[in-house]
């Protein structure tokens, strides 16, 4: 699945979607939106399995911060499964520790 994360200024903002503005995310590819925010930033993770982060990264950004230029853009380097397993024994380690 396709993500991106969008960083703005939460200072005294107020994270509102509007339905026409979910629509045309829904028309960018984007299936699930996540706010977060502290005092001072408003992050919105934008996702999708038809979400395209090259080509609309930049629309979806002006649509969800209502055409703000100081928005920015992060784009995932890794993407990793965490489980709780347990670690080998001495003497099934593979790589000779």
């Amino acid at each position: 699945m396709a993500m991106v994360v969008l960083l703005m200024s939460g200072a005294g903002q107020q994270m509102v979607l509007e339905a026409e503005a979910a629509g045309r995310l829904a028309g960018l590819g984007v299936t699930h939106v996540s706010v977060l925010r502290d005092e001072e930033t408003v992050a919105v993770v934008l996702e999708g399995w038809a979400f395209d982060p090259a080509s609309s990264a930049e629309p979806a950004a002006a649509l969800v911060s209502g055409g703000s230029r100081h928005v920015q853009t992060l784009r995932p380097l890794a993407h990793v499964a965490v489980t709780a397993g347990t670690v080998p024994l001495e003497d099934e380690r593979t790589d000779g520790r």
